[in-house]
């Protein structure tokens, strides 16, 4: 079987059972748009998807008292009674009676064996359970209909698959046991074969010229909320973990239930971090032939990691397929396609059938399994040949006597597999929806036939919509899929026949139908511009020199592009293109181009409309190193993105930081916020500095989240000693309420007179760098030797410094292996502070710091009052020069035990290396040869955001805090 057929047959959704509703059972009461509720009897513990109580079994009384054996007491007899689920004993004894709500009042065994409750519905298409008292509150639609509820198309942004614990598809709604897909945008879960009937109703973060509007409303997504989660307009608990229940607006993270959320207010202002999302109409991005992927800058190497106790390959091809074959020997099992282009692809979808069942409810049966809600009647089934069903009924004779056939009703055997097909028709009604409304669902119903062409439609929609007067000519038809994945546009000729182009679609696929869509727009000509930033080629070059490369390298058309903006000192360049098949092709060649040994790097670049930003609007650039201390940030890059506009979230594995400031440099007041250790700090710190003149914001604030293995500088600033899985929404809320600060940076010129050509155990040493930049402290001797034998090991095996306790723990096996080294430090170097010569003691170390904090935590000059020396700050423009003795006064120094020795403090710092010496500045090591080191301040102070100290209130759950008070008028629930 091909893996397009394995990707459609792993749900439970996958396989409806017909035949399970009775002629003698009551109709289901009116329900919710598109369901097809019927009474079920349950065979195991099952919750409503509506009120989210257990439907039977768990939902009993319990005695609290003396113990009941066989039957259960009433109240009235003076047992006290519970609603506590069955199985929590809750410290009473086991042998005390459970018996169900509607057993109360008279012996459990007067119902032996009941396996339902009175009035247990279930939607024979999307599984929602109900109760029949909560059927007239269902309020969410069939996931048969969601398509043609969406009110702009936006595509979804899927990830690889992974395992997701205790969360639930959206489109069957049942728990994601196995491999899931999951949006990387929005909260949408699904399963793998669930994921074609996904529609396409993500968030929408940017302007593309379609339907493009200021206003935002909220955008709803049900389920997968904390059981804790509250209804922000009844106040009780909304959200469950055992059912698909609860409505949350992905933008502001309002919750409330589903009979709730239609009274919320329509318009978003974002909740609480409004002011630090990138509102979603200041950014344009037209971005056709790239995937959302792309868009969003997401890497598809950083796949989600299995959980250790799943096994990844054990959904199998035959497993599956045993899994939808029904075991009762009244059943059958059909494959079924919904169209040619599934049979092309071997994709078909299992349903479950009584051997002698009609054939209107087989075709109905095959109808749900595609999410179709149209009438059967429509419909037909075709076997491949085309051959057509000549009788009512259908039997198989697979596995069954001849005998108990009633006769057959094909001329030869029943063949296994099934195509659906759509009768022909002489006209239809279709709906035609006007592009240039901004909100709102309104479309225009419009009978055709077979004399219906595209411009006809336009000449009979135009005076529908009070566009009479207008010429045909400035207006055109548009076909729209809305698939999950992506949302394609197809302009209609206008000689194109409607009915002729809906039976074609409707034979390729039953389903694409289901989601296609016709919009009349204006015929404005859109003027194509796609910018991309192309980093890692050669520095300090002109613009012409560049232009040449690209030519000679990437064969690009001159006359499809130009050089937007050139960053010479950094090697990188931002093409605007205005074709964008040729933009696709520099985006894809650039990614397996090397110039002059060094591997390009191209990103898609959106544009930030910083006119239309709100006044009080402060935007937050996030960069997160996936790669830092832990492997955290994989994990923090999706919440970001999430409670965020994902355009502000920056990868810094594709690309650096540069593109992310690109992005921000009209933005006229923005944050930054770095999660990462202290050298993805100093990265984005240099960074800054670098292209400070071309932000119009030139002194941005940068917060950090710490998720290195040190995280000095973070400590210093209050944000702890390590990111351990706290809420990112409270982290961004932290950043919001943080205070500025001012602090030193330090430039490192280093002038050797002789390069280094040892190596060391056969590692060729990191190559000595001519000017750095410093944040927290630069060390020569026994402290750099530490990191260096830490630097090669980590070369070694990469692969194992993946958590903090792992690295801290080779950190102390260098240091023993170093315990008994002598270097005589202080007769190898000369130190010169603010032009005086400076008499070093007997020492193996020298350290300049310029945050109290060194080695993870330790203050390495002490809290003891000196006269000699002022009380050391971050922003008074001095380094505190320390000393330390060996790897024991190090230990004693991180053990609290003991202090380094103070040396000196000053501005500017002169070292004279006598010999080739060790030497890390924030953590990066290598060997500096004999020569001079110079320290002095570099240029302006940053300004630094330290965690306020005022306690938070209490916040409870996540979305308590994360909703603004709403006008609420009166609540039915």
């Amino acid at each position: 079987m091909a893996d397009g057929a394995r990707a459609l047959l792993g749900s439970p959704a996958s396989s409806p059972q017909l035949g399970g509703r009775s002629r003698s059972q009551p109709p289901a009461p009116l329900s919710a748009p598109g369901h097809s509720f019927r009474r079920v009897t349950l065979t195991k513990p099952s919750f409503c998807h509506c009120c989210t109580d257990f439907i039977w079994g768990l939902a009993g009384y319990q005695c609290e008292g003396t113990p009941a054996v066989g039957f259960s007491y009433p109240p009235s007899l003076g047992h006290p009674l519970s609603g506590l689920p069955l199985g929590h004993a809750q410290g009473w004894q086991a042998t005390c009676v459970r018996v169900r709500d509607h057993c109360l009042g008279h012996p459990c065994a007067h119902c032996p064996g009941a396996t339902s409750c009175p009035g247990s519905y279930q939607c024979e298409v999307c599984n929602f359970m109900s109760h029949e008292k909560c059927l007239k509150h269902v309020k969410i639609p069939c996931s048969c209909i969601a398509s043609s509820l969406v009110r702009i198309p936006v595509a979804h942004c899927f990830g690889p698959p992974g395992h997701y614990k205790r969360k639930f598809c959206t489109v069957c709604r049942k728990q994601l046991e196995s491999l899931a897909f999951r949006c990387e945008v929005c909260e949408l879960h699904v399963h793998t074969d669930c994921l074609p009937f996904a529609c396409s109703d993500c968030r929408q973060c940017h302007q593309d010229g379609h339907q493009d509007h200021d206003t935002y409303h909220h955008h709803w997504r049900e389920g997968n909320l904390s059981s804790s989660a509250r209804c922000e307009v009844c106040k009780k608990t909304c959200g469950s973990s055992e059912v698909l229940s609860g409505m949350r607006c992905e933008w502001c993270g309002i919750l409330a239930h589903a009979s709730c959320y239609i009274i919320v207010p329509p318009e978003c202002t974002f909740g609480r971090l409004r002011n630090m999302i990138l509102p979603p109409n200041c950014v344009r991005l037209v971005s056709r032939n790239f995937s959302k992927m792309h868009c969003f800058r997401i890497s598809e190497s950083l796949q989600t990691e299995p959980d250790e106790d799943e096994d990844v390959d054990g959904l199998t091809q035959g497993s599956v397929k045993d899994a939808q074959i029904s075991t009762d020997s009244s059943k059958q099992t059909l494959k079924i396609f919904d169209g040619n282009d599934a049979v092309k692809r071997n994709q078909f979808r299992l349903i479950s059938v009584p051997r002698i069942a009609k054939s209107e409810e087989v075709v109905e049966a095959a109808l749900r399994a595609y999410y179709v809600n149209d009438d059967q009647q429509h419909y037909e089934l075709q076997t491949f040949s085309q051959q057509t069903l000549f009788s009512d009924d259908i039997i198989n004779r697979n596995d069954a006597p001849e005998e108990i056939n009633p006769g057959p009703v094909f001329r030869e055997a029943v063949p296994e597999a099934w195509i659906i097909r759509a009768k022909s028709k002489d006209h239809e009604v279709i709906r035609i929806y006007p592009g240039w409304l901004k909100v709102g669902m309104a479309y225009i119903s419009l009978r055709i036939d077979k004399e219906s062409t595209t411009q006809t439609v336009i000449k009979e929609v135009l005076p529908l919509l009070g566009r009479q007067t207008e010429c045909l000519q400035n207006f055109k038809l548009l076909e729209v899929l809305m698939g999950s994945k992506q949302v394609q546009r197809m302009v209609l000729d206008d000689q194109e026949m409607i009915l002729s182009r809906l039976r074609d679609i409707r034979k390729t696929s039953i389903r694409q139908m289901n989601q296609t869509r016709f919009y009349i727009v204006e015929n404005n000509k859109s003027v194509v511009r796609v910018n991309l930033f192309v980093g890692g080629l050669p520095p300090q070059l002109s613009a012409e020199e560049y232009t040449n490369i690209l030519k000679d390298d990437l064969a690009v058309k001159a006359n499809l592009l130009s050089l937007t903006h050139v960053y010479s000192m950094q090697g990188a360049v931002v093409l605007e293109m205005s074709c964008f098949s040729e933009a696709e092709r520099i985006y894809m060649l650039a990614k397996d181009t090397t110039v002059s040994d060094k591997q390009l790097t191209a990103t898609v670049i959106p544009e930030v409309l910083h006119t239309k930003l709100p006044q009080n609007c402060c935007p937050l650039l996030v960069f997160v190193n996936p790669k830092s201390g832990g492997l955290k940030g994989r994990d923090l890059l999706y919440s970001f993105r999430k409670l965020l506009n994902p355009h502000q979230v920056f990868e810094l594995t594709n690309g650096g930081p540069l593109p992310g400031f690109h992005t921000f440099s009209q933005v006229p007041y923005f944050r930054v916020l770095v999660c990462g250790g202290d050298g993805t700090v100093g990265w984005v710190l240099g960074a800054l500095e670098e292209i400070r003149h071309r932000l119009v914001c030139s002194e941005p604030s940068v917060a950090i989240l710490p998720l290195g293995t040190g995280n000095d500088l973070g400590r210093v600033l209050r944000w702890g000693a390590g990111y351990s899985g706290e809420d990112p929404y409270s982290v961004l809320i932290s950043v919001d309420e943080a205070d500025e600060v001012l602090m030193d940076r330090w430039t490192i010129l280093l002038d050797a007179q002789e390069a280094v050509e040892s190596a060391e155990n056969g590692i060729l040493e990191p190559e000595p760098p001519k000017i750095v930049q410093m944040n927290n402290y630069c060390g020569l001797g026994i402290d750099a030797e530490l990191s260096l034998g830490f630097h090669h090991a980590r070369e070694e095996e990469p692969g194992k410094f993946n958590s903090r306790f792992h690295n801290k723990g080779v950190y102390v096996k260098v240091g023993l292996q170093r315990i008994n080294h002598t270097r005589n430090l202080h007769k190898e170097i000369k130190l010169q502070v603010d032009q005086h010569e400076v008499e070093l003691p007997s020492i193996e170390g020298l350290i300049f710091i310029n945050i109290p904090s060194w080695g993870s935590g330790a203050d390495l000059w002490g809290s003891d009052h000196d006269n000699r020396f002022e009380k050391p700050r971050i922003d008074d423009g001095l380094l505190e020069v320390v000393g330390v003795t060996g790897v024991v006064h190090m230990g004693q120094v991180q053990g609290g035990l003991r202090s380094g020795i103070r040396i000196a403090q000053g501005s500017y710092f002169r070292v004279t290396l006598l010999k080739p010496i060790p030497v890390q500045v924030d953590g990066e090591p290598w060997i500096q040869p004999p020569g001079q080191i110079i320290i002095s301040v570099a240029g302006p102070k940053v300004h630094m955001l330290k965690k306020s100290k005022q306690k938070q209130k209490k916040t409870g759950s996540l979305k308590e805090t994360r909703t603004d008070s709403i006008p609420i008028t009166e609540v039915g629930h």
